[in-house]
């Protein structure tokens, strides 16, 4: 199994930065629009990329002020979606400051280097964080 990492630095608070990540409204604005669903074993971010794809489940783990926001998926997903690698995989966010800016090491531990997905997988994460960098920088999501 291999770990997806990305890094990218932020023009921006370290605490902003985090709301954005740790919060269902901010994951909204550079995302995807979750739902935050309260469950037996704690709370689930859900949406949904598209009929093809279900709906993805996002177990929060750990949430650790400024510092550290941990999902596991626990959906499944059918055979065609990029998705079907996700179940089991963790979604790491690692943030630090930088002088001014924040730094957000990501992870995806536990995906499949052998799937047919991994280099769209990559491609989309560092796609969906430099998303994540404009909607921050720019302020289209205020804490």
């Amino acid at each position: 199994m291999a770990t997806i990492h990305h890094q990218v630095l932020i023009d921006a608070p370290l605490a902003s930065v985090y709301q954005a990540i740790a919060t269902a409204e901010g994951i909204s604005t550079w995302w995807d629009k979750q739902t935050p669903r309260q469950t037996p074993d704690g709370l689930v971010l859900e949406h949904s990329p598209g009929a093809e794809h279900g709906v993805v489940k996002l177990r929060v783990v750990e949430l650790v002020p400024d510092e550290r926001i941990e999902w596991e998926c626990i959906s499944t997903h059918p055979e065609t979606s990029p998705a079907s690698e996700w179940t089991g995989t963790q979604f790491l966010f690692d943030l630090s400051a930088r002088g001014d800016e924040t730094a957000v090491d990501f992870r995806q531990i536990g995906y499949n280097e052998r799937s047919p997905f991994y280099t769209t997988n990559r491609e989309a994460w560092r796609s969906v964080l430099d998303n994540l960098k404009r909607v921050v920088e720019e302020q289209q999501f205020k804490p």
